[in-house]
């Protein structure tokens, strides 16, 4: 099955969100985080976190989403 990004956030709060709007609707969702590691004791993730989908889910779960709620562009 190929996944697709959908979204990145650097703000964990924000992809939890977003995951549980598209886990709540039915889609198959794959956080991954890129670059995670500590800075003085709090969590970071350097790269974002990805929110990924099966392909043949990837538009209707960019269109939930909506472009406001997307986090960073992904290409």
């Amino acid at each position: 099955m190929e996944l697709v990004t959908v979204a990145r956030f650097f703000n964990a709060a924000e992809a939890d969100l977003a995951s549980a709007r598209l886990e709540s609707a039915g889609f198959a969702v794959l956080r991954h985080s890129e670059y995670s590691g500590v800075i003085e004791g709090f969590p970071a993730t350097v790269g974002g976190i990805r929110i990924q989908v099966p392909a043949d889910q990837a538009e209707d779960a960019r269109a939930l989403l909506g472009s406001d709620e997307a986090g960073s562009e992904v290409p």
